[in-house]
């Protein structure tokens, strides 16, 4: 069988057994989940650096390295607007709140939320320290500098290359031992989740959570299944290919922790080249979160609903600049977006304190806008590939590896 097949049963078995059985059973297994969490955050920090570097590395021509850079983070952008574009079309047609009506506070959010988006941030004042804390956004910065140094110093820089080439095999297969557990570390996570998410708990906010699950189809569809379309490559076969990622993004809930099963689907699957597969995906999953826009723009119409403020043309832009900026800023770990989601509140003036009518569905939104954010991944490094002839089609077209 399968890994996605048996990850994908683990999945439906937590989620009977966190349904049916009790609590205190529950309680059981529920470590079980969190110590795969954890084995998979280990493998992060050394794994971005490893890939990254070599990636930069494996680029000789620093006027590539610069064109692959330029246009990865311009279809990142692009995609994103497009997502929260897509979330706010649907939201503001649909009337989510329904008879739900809440006071407004005495003071509500500003519009001058003090949220820092700064340059400055990404620079590590110690590597080192960025290393230990999994500042991911800055280990990308570390690395992508040190690979050029690298180049740029040629051939005395070799011995460190073979080393790092050597330290991302030797991570790749760490990963793919850890991933081998992946099936009981989701059959406990999703226990936990089915037993604290009730029915009496999902059904008041049903349609927030159909209304970003549809959002997040549409988006794939759309925008993906469009773009690859326009490439003149198979959507159906993409789609295929990245069943693994898509169905570990759905059950940790982190662009993150799901970061070596999309480089294995991009390179065995996709067939797009290690270097580009290193750089793109690396970058991805920290800056592109098209699945966290479009849910910030969903949820921010929502609670502007429930308290009965319109919004004006004006706010939807500020929403639509927002979510993109925010969701760059995200980290990639589950439940990151709730927290990035006051910065939006803020900016058009809603109270924070609406936060907590999410918070408790938020699990089961971050599932479906993680799938998406990693699905945006494999996509734009699908048009990079083949955009510099680095697209092994027969790969692509073949039958998934993994």
């Amino acid at each position: 069988m399968k890994l996605w097949k048996k990850i994908l049963l683990g999945l439906v078995l937590g989620l009977l057994f966190g349904t049916m059985a009790p609590q205190d059973w529950v309680a059981w297994v529920t470590p079980i989940g969190e110590l795969f969490i954890r084995a998979v955050k280990m493998l992060i920090a050394p794994l971005i650096l490893a890939t990254l570097i070599s990636g930069v590395t494996s680029m000789k021509d620093s006027t590539q390295m610069g064109r692959v850079g330029l246009k990865t983070l311009g279809i990142y952008i692009f995609t994103t607007t497009v997502a929260v574009s897509i979330g706010l079309l649907l939201a503001s047609h649909i009337n989510l709140a329904g008879d739900l009506k809440l006071s407004l506070p005495d003071i509500a959010s500003s519009k001058t939320l003090q949220t820092d988006l700064s340059i400055v941030g990404i620079i590590p004042e110690n590597p080192f320290q960025s290393l230990v804390e999994g500042n991911v956004l800055q280990i990308i910065t570390f690395a992508i500098l040190l690979g050029i140094s690298m180049n740029l110093i040629g051939k005395k820089a070799a011995p460190v290359v073979s080393f790092f080439e050597s330290f991302a095999e030797v991570m790749f297969k760490l990963t793919m031992l850890i991933m081998e557990t992946a099936p009981f570390g989701v059959f406990a996570l999703m226990a936990g989740v089915a037993s604290e998410y009730g029915l009496d708990v999902l059904l008041p906010l049903s349609k927030v959570i159909l209304t970003v699950y549809v959002g997040c189809v549409l988006h794939a569809l759309v925008t993906f299944g469009g773009g690859l379309f326009f490439v003149k490559l198979n959507p159906k076969r993409f789609f295929k290919d990245i069943t693994d990622a898509q169905v570990v993004a759905f059950t940790t809930a982190s662009s993150a922790a799901t970061l070596p099963i999309t480089i294995g689907c991009a390179r065995k699957n996709l067939g797009v080249s290690d270097r580009i597969s290193s750089f793109v995906l690396s970058l991805g999953s920290t800056i592109n979160m098209d699945g966290t826009a479009l849910y910030q723009g969903i949820v921010t119409v929502f609670i502007a609903q429930a308290y009965g403020v319109t919004l004006s043309p004006e706010d939807y832009g500020i929403i639509v600049i927002t979510s993109t900026l925010a969701s760059i800023g995200a980290a990639s770990v589950p439940s990151a977006g709730l927290f990035m989601l006051t910065l939006v509140l803020g900016s058009v003036g809603l109270p924070l304190e609406a936060i907590a009518m999410i918070a408790g569905i938020d699990r089961i939104l971050d599932m479906a806008r993680t799938t998406v954010n990693v699905t945006g991944d494999c996509f734009v490094s699908t048009l990079i590939a083949k955009s510099e002839g680095e697209l092994n089609e027969k790969s692509y077209n073949a039958e998934p590896v993994i």
